[in-house]
């Protein structure tokens, strides 16, 4: 499993990289190449960091505003570029990934992780309150079955 952490660790070190110069579309598969060269040489497999990725390119509108919803008291653009990045990509995984390969917890406890990691000293209590709180408004799947 130590794949799939550093694949996340890639996947946010490219996305706040996107983010933070400016959300260029076309940059953003250059960026994500270049960064499985340097971080992940080792990496047999990129499908789980494409996935990352994509998966919150294409949910970006609906992810920012859950993020907004859920951390009222923090507007998207004053929330840290890593620390939003880091959610985004949480939250992903939370709401739209495969809950067979990542179950909900695993989802949350990478993400704070990565936050402790990459982020402030703050960074990884208000990844889990912000996750936390989505998690605790969707339920666990599965669990009442």
């Amino acid at each position: 499993m130590a794949n799939r952490h550093l694949s996340r660790s890639i996947a946010i070190q490219s996305l706040y990289e996107w983010d933070f110069k400016g959300k260029n579309p076309a940059v953003l598969k250059k960026i994500v190449e270049r960064n499985i060269k340097e971080f992940g040489p080792g990496l047999k497999d990129a499908d789980f960091i494409w996935q990352l990725v994509n998966g919150v390119i294409e949910n970006l509108e609906k992810l920012d505003k859950i993020i907004e919803k859920s951390a009222p008291e923090w507007p998207i653009d004053q929330i840290t570029v890593v620390d939003r990045n880091v959610l985004r990509a949480g939250l992903y995984e939370l709401l739209f990934g495969n809950r067979d390969e990542v179950p909900p917890k695993v989802a949350i406890n990478e993400a704070i992780e990565l936050a402790k990691t990459f982020g402030g000293e703050s960074s990884g209590r208000f990844i889990n309150g912000v996750l936390g709180t989505v998690y605790r408004e969707i339920g666990e799947p599965g669990k009442n079955e």
